[in-house]
């Protein structure tokens, strides 16, 4: 059989071929450059997480944290933790530590989805405000650093957020009332910083949204009524602000909303039966407020309450009887409140420690140690 040798041409398409794979899979000139840019303005020098960040190699191959889409060569994810499981942190028996800023040349990865530089408590500095045009962006995770500036007031331009934590950073400013058109966002973390202000009236807007953490913070007015409507919130952290007014019935209604915290605020009027009754939740905190009136005893056989606290507040009247029929109660604290009478015999009043009853005006019985 006569053997066919491959023509100059045939050869040709096959040097062009293997050309176009390589430049596919290279990382875009543009992006590379971003890339140095904004490692130019970072300082990371314990674990050399930018060792493999070289000029002379390909950003899509081996760069520490980076990820590219593999037709066309643009980077898609930037994730930098300064606390992670990954060999490099477990090799050096350390958590990460970053200073400097974020580069405005982070704006130019235009196909960029995901920017996680979180936990690496020394980086300062403002989110450059050009990062509302990058229009893929997914996942916005810069929590527990030093960053300082108000949220980017144009957010909403972000159409596919739908991570956004700027957690235990030194924010401050108001909530950008834009942030309430990002309707795919899921996840608003935005926890100890010093945002004040009132959370917006249209916050219900956010109807995809399942957790809403604006604990410690400076936030003050009162609960929106829009809240209401947001069918898929599960936790809802208000704590440790200045919010007031009473807490609205229908909080009570909600049922997905499984973990509650509005501790440390400014909260006054009695607690709705409502709140008590839904056996949904799972964590209860009202602590800290200046609620009164007395406990509804509206507890039953589906209560399920991994912890209950309504401490220190102006809390009258009796320990409702209802409570000892709950399923289960791991954690309760009703101390220091004005509750008089004698504590339930039984579950879960049986496996509670003295405090949990505390400077109370006449409680007696149980674990107080002090006969009825």
């Amino acid at each position: 059989m006569t053997k066919l040798l491959p023509s100059p041409f045939s050869s040709l398409l096959a040097v062009v071929f293997i050309s176009l794979i390589s430049i596919v899979h290279c990382c875009s000139p543009k992006d590379q450059t971003a890339l140095n840019a904004f490692k130019s303005s970072l300082n990371e020098p314990n674990l050399g997480i930018f060792n493999t960040w070289s000029e002379n190699t390909d950003c899509c191959k081996g760069w520490y944290g980076i990820s590219c889409d593999p037709d066309s060569g643009r980077v898609t994810d930037i994730s930098l933790r300064g606390e992670s499981e990954d060999a490099i942190f477990q090799k050096a028996g350390r958590s990460g530590y970053m200073t400097g800023s974020i580069d405005p040349a982070v704006c130019d990865l235009t196909a960029l989805s995901s920017f996680v530089l979180a936990d690496w408590k020394g980086i300062s500095g403002e989110i450059p405000t050009c990062i509302t045009s990058l229009a893929s962006l997914r996942v916005i995770d810069l929590a527990g650093n030093k960053i300082t500036g108000e949220i980017p007031a144009e957010i909403g331009k972000l159409t596919k957020l739908a991570v956004l934590n700027l957690a235990e950073n030194r924010m401050s400013g108001e909530i950008p009332p834009s942030l309430t058109s990002l309707a795919e966002l899921k996840h608003l973390e935005l926890t100890e910083n010093g945002i004040s202000g009132e959370i917006p009236a249209d916050f219900g807007s956010l109807k995809m949204l399942s957790r809403a953490l604006l604990g410690r913070n400076e936030l003050a007015g009162s609960i929106p009524g829009s809240i209401s409507g947001m069918k898929r919130l599960a936790d809802l952290d208000l704590s440790r602000n200045h919010i007031e007014g009473p807490i609205p019935e229908w909080m009570g209604n909600m049922k997905v909303l499984s973990v509650l915290n509005l501790d440390s605020n400014s909260l006054t009027g009695p607690i709705p039966g409502s709140i008590l009754s839904n056996s949904g939740f799972g964590v209860l905190n009202l602590s800290r407020n200046a609620l009164e009136g007395s406990i509804p005893d509206v507890f039953g056989s589906t209560t399920y309450l991994m912890s209950l606290d309504l401490s220190h507040n102006n809390l009258s009247g009796r320990i409702p009887d209802s409570l000892s029929s709950a399923k289960f109660v791991g954690h309760l604290d009703i101390s220091h409140n004005r509750l008089c009478g004698p504590i339930p015999m039984g579950s879960p009043f049986d496996h509670l420690e003295a405090s949990s009853f505390s400077d109370n005006e006449c409680l007696c019985g149980g674990p107080l140690m002090k006969t009825c």
